[in-house]
């Protein structure tokens, strides 16, 4: 969804260049939506040909965008972070100095850096330069800035205001060119999935419902369909109607499930899990859980990796990347950022100080450290498992009713995999269900259970859910959207009550207590 700079290249090639380049640089655009690695391939061909600085930069910037949709947001940042020397950037047009620092807001977007990306959007907005003219490359990227201002607030769950910026969007774009009507479609798949979240669902479904029969007359633009039938699913899921909803993602993935589209696939791949769980196909939901946690796995390591670069890019080379902003602007926004820095600093001492007289508090804290470690922290394995359970022994002598070192070893090494696997999720899931499945007698089973997680299996099991559902609140926004009562399902406890009184043994507090907080965290 956030994959949208490129449409305004090729009207701005149209103003600084040949018709050559506006051809060859126009279909390369296109291909954004039908191929990314073809897309790439056919780009880096002509970058390897043209010298011109001008065109440079915008295939750099297809190419970028073209790695943003793959979901490998390193490649992105590395191909944006290769512009010409700053003699030559300084000579470029206002526009392509605009766009340049347009990447970047975008960039920042990618990588879930909402507040920087903003700060870069509203300083573009407010240039009467930008917004008072008059030809199409001005019209273009206008359009596209408040399309990008509008998906920021729409995280942020300013709905009202994103609505409004994408009217403000397509008061800048006309029909005379492909590029404006990809925008306006593409503004009308937003808008649909901000009505949606105003529980305005019957005029986001006659929306979506219209959008997906323009996109469907051109068959190339395959990521459109996708985008288009995954927001069309979600209204059938509020309707509790999984069955159509599930059949809408099953068309989508079709569209796209031999292309390299990953932060979409990762969002059908999610909506299908929770879809058939909803209907109670296990096999499904599992076939779709796996994939889903493989390649979310995938994107969240690459976003972290990207970030880290692109923190290192604009430290060592802010004059390049925020190209004409001069620099009274970027000492003002260094100063925001340590004042920034400075109020978390003092938000951070004024929590160590308040949990150290609530006990409640204490165990959020421990909560939260806990879970940021285990993130951090590559998987354990099977062999760093027996290890750590060889120093715990506490008895050489051999015991006739103790059970063996290979057998707790293998009991280990199937509970490892029985994690990974998040079958923990099913409500039936009992200590004897668990001995049955793995093929391990309960008693054996209970006592690796006790001596390797130091509880029995109750607290083990519960453990895992709480664990499970409170990352994904913290890592999703759309779970924030859930009632307590679905969380407790999806999570694998019998009741709502059950659920709110383990979630808050666990870390403290009550779902709707952890959920406010979360909440706040994203709007800061």
């Amino acid at each position: 969804m956030r994959f949208l700079l490129i449409l305004l290249c090729s009207v701005f090639i149209k103003a600084q260049s040949g018709p050559d380049f506006s051809i060859l640089a126009d279909k390369a655009f296109q291909k954004l939506y039908q191929n990314p690695d073809d897309c790439i391939s056919y780009s880096q061909a002509l970058l390897i040909s043209d010298q011109n600085p001008e065109h440079r930069i915008v295939l750099q910037n297809i190419i970028s965008q073209a790695y943003a949709m793959k979901g490998d947001y390193v490649q992105s940042v590395n191909i944006y972070s290769q512009k010409e020397n700053l003699k030559e950037n300084e000579q470029l047009s206002y526009f392509l100095q605009a766009a340049g620092d347009y990447n970047l807001a975008d960039q920042y977007q990618n990588l879930d850096l909402y507040g920087q990306s903003q700060r870069i959007i509203s300083g573009l907005l407010s240039d009467p330069k930008l917004l008072k003219g008059d030809h199409t490359g001005m019209h273009v990227i206008t359009a596209k800035l408040y399309q990008l201002q509008a998906l920021n607030l729409g995280i942020n769950r300013n709905y009202p205001n994103a609505l409004e910026n994408l009217s403000k969007s397509d008061q800048y774009l006309g029909l005379s060119n492909q590029e404006n009507q990809i925008l306006k479609l593409e503004n009308s798949i937003f808008r649909a999935s901000f009505l949606m979240r105003q529980n305005k669902s019957e005029e986001a479904r006659h929306l979506l419902e219209t959008t997906l029969a323009l996109v469907e007359k051109n068959t190339d633009y395959y990521f459109l369909q996708a985008l288009t039938a995954e927001n069309l699913s979600r209204y059938y899921f509020l309707k509790e109607d999984y069955q159509m909803a599930a059949e809408f993602l099953e068309k989508g993935l079709s569209t796209i499930e031999n292309l390299p589209y990953n932060s979409l696939k990762a969002k059908i791949y999610e909506s299908l899990s929770k879809n058939y769980f909803a209907l109670h196909n296990d096999e499904k939901y599992h076939q779709y859980n796996k994939l889903y946690t493989e390649l979310r796995t995938k994107l969240d390591s690459n976003t972290k990796e990207g970030i880290r670069y692109i923190v290192k890019l604009v430290e060592t080379n802010q004059n390049n990347t925020l190209g004409f902003q001069n620099q009274k602007q970027l000492k003002k926004t260094t100063l925001i950022s340590s004042g920034f820095i400075v109020i978390i600093a003092g938000l951070v001492i004024c929590f160590l100080i308040l949990k150290s007289t609530n006990k409640d508090l204490k165990k959020q804290y421990d909560f939260f450290e806990k879970q940021k470690k285990q993130e951090q922290k590559p998987p354990e394995t099977l062999q760093d498992i027996a290890e750590k359970n060889t120093f715990t022994q506490v008895t050489p002598e051999k015991d006739s009713n103790k059970i063996s070192k290979e057998k707790e070893d293998e009991i280990l090494g199937k509970l490892e995999e029985w994690e990974k696997q998040q079958r923990f999720l099913d409500k039936s899931m009992t200590l004897s269900v668990l001995s049955s499945q793995m093929g391990v007698n309960t008693k054996y089973l209970s006592e690796v259970i006790n001596n390797s997680k130091g509880k029995n299996f109750n607290s083990y099991i519960n453990d895992l859910r709480i664990n499970h559902i409170a990352r994904l609140l913290r890592t999703d926004p759309v779970y924030l959207n859930y009632k307590v009562s679905y969380l407790a399902e999806y999570s694998g406890f019998s009741s709502h009550s059950a659920f709110t009184t383990v979630f808050k043994s666990v870390t403290g507090m009550s779902p709707n207590v952890y959920i406010q907080e979360i909440s706040k965290s994203r709007t800061v």
